[in-house]
């Protein structure tokens, strides 16, 4: 028998403007809303090209692509502020480009690049982008979450133990659905909230852990905020479908983990649109229920709001799709003109101590590749995560 198609989430519909309306009924200015959609766009378009580019064997390893989940990644990210710390599974080519990455070094890091974001030594799994305060896409499932955790009470430490003042910081820990069964992630959250650490984990729940449905593999699917709840974190379920809604939730909550340095827990509600990886011939669904989710594509939700707002019209989205294709295709030429990784990056950035024949780090190229003095220290010496 098959499997019912999963039901699409059932969350409070946005304030969001509906025909007729204006601009001025957006819950933003025009603008803003306008660049997110060209964000979404981007990631889009990228992730389009990706698997283009492995499938013609330029990019190799594992490839998770972000499609469906646009909105999540760009209105969580427009929610925060620049100095919060992101981390995040290894599905994370839109939350690096929603964060601020260039396309350059998020396209050469796929292609395993010396111009690449972790001078090609992570490749699609590793995004890692310091300037932009975003700590790695990791590969091990849930391994982030402690990582998340850590992030916050450094921050927390810094503000008010070093600084001598308030906690101003929250950090940003996704994960899929399928790791809220890692132990790593209970032992995150009982450590939130002990020691009131100001991180919000967001599982990025788009109904699948790998090709197995949710309800088959975790308890209390149905309400998975629970698994927060026993350790007193706050909670939220939000529509990962529409970017309105994510920014507004998410700003909500943001602001009041902000303020009370307290953690939180998000079900974000999505839909993954392609398979697990490239490598995913998505057999475990039917295609009834991928066209049933992909009539609620969350780019055209937002065209069409913005459309009735009379904020966009065909030759505006016509040339912003333009602008984002030869960008992408720029990230491209770009990669494929990248030096290849040297064999000597073997022995880089493995300890920061010149012990044995390791020979230190250096900066990638894209944030100017100067070679910095071995220290445990942080970059040029110096400490924490201002």
């Amino acid at each position: 028998m098959k499997d019912p198609i999963v039901p699409m989430p059932q969350v409070a519909p946005p304030a969001v403007a509906t025909a007729g309306t204006g601009a001025s009924s957006l819950p933003v200015p025009a603008s803003t809303a306008m660049q997110w959609l060209r964000t979404m766009h981007l990631v889009r378009e990228f992730e389009v090209r990706c698997m283009q580019s492995y499938q013609e064997k330029k990019i190799g390893g594992f490839c998770h692509v972000y499609i469906g989940q646009e909105a999540v990644a760009v209105g969580c990210v427009a929610a925060m502020q620049p100095q919060d710390p992101i981390v995040t599974a290894y599905r994370d080519h839109g939350h690096a480009l929603a964060r601020g990455m260039s396309s350059r070094a998020c396209m050469a890091e796929m292609f395993g690049r010396a111009g690449g974001c972790a001078k090609g030594k992570g490749g699609s799994m590793h995004m890692f982008d310091r300037p932009n305060n975003l700590f790695g896409g990791h590969g091990i499932v849930g391994a982030q979450t402690p990582l998340g955790a850590g992030l916050a009470f450094a921050t927390k430490y810094e503000d008010e133990v070093i600084l001598g003042g308030k906690s101003r910081r929250v950090s940003l820990s996704f994960l899929g659905d399928g790791a809220v069964n890692q132990g790593a992630f209970y032992e995150a959250q009982n450590l939130a909230g002990l020691l009131d650490l100001p991180v919000i984990f967001i599982i990025e729940n788009n109904g699948y852990s790998m090709g197995t449905a949710i309800h088959r593999g975790t308890t209390m699917s149905h309400d998975i905020c629970i698994k927060g709840r026993a350790h007193g974190l706050r909670e939220a379920t939000i529509d990962g479908m529409d970017v309105l809604s994510v920014y507004r939730d998410m700003k909500a909550l943001a602001d009041w983990c902000r303020e009370h340095s307290r953690p939180a827990i998000v079900d974000m509600k999505c839909y993954r649109f392609k398979g697990h990886s490239m490598s995913d011939p998505r057999k475990y669904r039917t295609r009834e229920e991928e066209a049933h989710h992909e009539s609620n594509d969350p780019i055209i939700t937002l065209e069409r709001r913005l459309t009735n707002a009379g904020v966009l019209d065909e030759a505006r989205l016509a040339s912003m799709l333009k602008e984002v294709r030869e960008e992408v295709r720029d990230a491209v030429a770009h990669a494929n003109a990248s030096e290849p990784t040297s064999a000597s990056e073997l022995y880089r950035d493995v300890f920061v101590e010149p012990w044995g024949r390791y020979t230190g780090s250096s900066l990638p190229d894209y944030m100017g590749g100067a070679t910095n003095a071995c220290t445990f220290r942080a970059t040029d010496g110096k400490e924490g995560l201002v």
